[in-house]
């Protein structure tokens, strides 16, 4: 999702005119591929070819919700016999498709990666690898032997703006990288949606939040740092504000059958309802109804039955609202992250780091440089080289260029496309891992040689 700084979603980028790529020369023939779970993300990562048809085309699909395997398989005209309700019977035909995108559940990566990867399909992935340490060790194992590449869907290292970070600190604009600061805003309404009332509330149905939402923002620390290893890793971080302690005295369980509603900033009448009679159907109203296109009547029903009305003092959500991570790296290097929930912005990522020669800070739109030696102050602002309809501007344009460079990397045969790679994606998740082991541990954890206990 792109935001602009009051928290609106916008529909484009600040780019020049048309969809191009810098990946160098394709194939003729368009990427035929999968998808494997049709929600939000598996839609979003399809339209690629839409923009694209001559680069890619999507030519089979699973997944159990009737709606949208339908929706999906309507826009990009696949036809009945490539049209499953599970991914095992795409499977179960002789392999007639380049890659998969593989967009199910946190809980549901691993066997179909496996899987596909055994079959020989090149795979996108989307974050987290998969739930458990072994299971992402199982993924990249099967990827490797099976000669397959495989890109993890963190979209922010494709972000134009973060990849401009890499490049000046590999440039030694600040010199030696001294200490890192990151800050993942995630956004008052954003969490009451996803993380109390949605799929990644409950750690038994999904995982915890530092895995499912912050993943990405310790694979960026991760790459800031470069070859130096993590040695040793803290955490903090508890589950605040919504349970029921702090529930309002007379509000209802339900929000539509609440009287103090209108005094509650995580109404879902608020979040939901004044969205669609604004005309707006999109993210996160788009998520509540599975079965139908959003409208008054199917959202007010959603809210009356589903999980999204329920009241956010009233759910079964025990994943942390708020989680810092302290971490120490290879030569002095330290880092710390901040994860928080009550916020007005909506992750929109603030990063400063520290460096021997400058200072380098970035506010989710520019850039900026202080150089030390001359005193002065360089905006750097990454071209995003497209405009694009809503759903691919996500993440900042990040959404498009994750699938341009993965689209490429099969096309050509050139897995260096990829900046999401197998192993580095497993190095970073298994700092995850640590991460959080501190956390319920309340102590601090000593890394270990992370590479050597990956078994690559």
């Amino acid at each position: 999702m792109s935001l602009d700084r009051s928290g609106r979603r916008t529909e484009g980028c600040d780019s020049c005119m048309g969809q191009t790529s810098s990946q160098g020369p394709r194939m003729s023939a368009p990427v035929r591929v999968l998808v494997v779970g049709a929600g939000s993300r598996g839609e979003i990562y399809s339209e690629f070819a839409s923009i694209h048809p001559e680069r890619m085309r999507v030519v089979g699909v699973a997944d159990p919700r009737k709606f949208a395997r339908t929706k999906l398989q309507k826009q990009h005209k696949i036809p009945d016999d490539n049209t499953f309700d599970n991914w095992h019977s795409l499977l179960e035909k002789d392999k007639f498709a380049d890659a998969v995108l593989i967009c199910t559940p946190d809980r549901h990566h691993k066997e179909p990666a496996v899987a596909f990867a055994k079959k020989g399909y090149h795979i996108l992935l989307e974050k987290p690898m998969a739930t458990t340490a072994e299971d992402c060790k199982a993924i990249v194992e099967a990827s490797t032997e099976s000669g397959v590449m495989l890109s993890v869907g963190h979209v922010l290292r494709y972000d134009p703006n973060v990849h401009k970070i890499k490049d000046l600190i590999d440039a030694g604009v600040i010199g030696d990288v001294i200490h890192i600061q990151h800050l993942e805003p995630v956004g008052f309404y954003h969490f009451a949606h996803s993380f109390v009332r949605g799929n990644w509330r409950n750690e038994a149905e999904s995982s915890f939040a530092l895995l499912a939402k912050s993943c990405h923002d310790i694979d960026l620390i991760h790459n800031w740092a470069g070859a130096r290893r993590c040695v040793k890793v803290s955490s903090f971080g508890s589950v605040s504000h919504f349970n029921k302690d702090n529930k309002p005295k007379g509000a209802a369980d339900r929000c539509l059958d609440c009287s103090i509603e209108k005094d509650c900033p995580y109404s879902a009448c608020k979040i939901y309802i004044d969205r669609v009679k604004q005309g707006d159907s999109g993210w996160p109203v788009s998520v509540i109804c599975p079965n139908s296109l959003p409208d008054i009547e199917s959202v007010t029903e959603a809210l009356r039955t589903g999980p999204y009305g329920r009241c956010v003092y009233e759910c079964d959500n025990d994943v942390c609202s708020n989680q810092v991570v302290n971490m120490e790296f290879e030569g002095g290097l330290t880092a710390a992250f901040s994860m928080v929930a009550f916020t007005e912005e909506i992750c929109n990522r603030k990063t400063t780091i520290y460096g021997s020669k400058g200072e380098l800070s970035f506010d989710g739109y520019e850039v900026r440089v202080f150089d030390f030696l001359t005193q002065r102050s360089t905006n750097h602002k990454a071209h995003k080289n497209v405009l694009l309809p809503f759903g691919m501007s996500g993440h900042g344009g990040a959404d498009y260029h994750l699938m341009d460079a993965f689209i490429s990397a099969v096309a050509n045969n050139d897995p260096s496309l990829i900046r999401s790679g197998p192993e580095e994606t497993l190095f970073s998740h298994l700092l995850v891992f640590e991460a959080e082991r501190s956390r319920r541990e309340g102590r601090i954890v000593y890394c270990g040689d992370i590479k050597k206990s990956s078994g690559l």
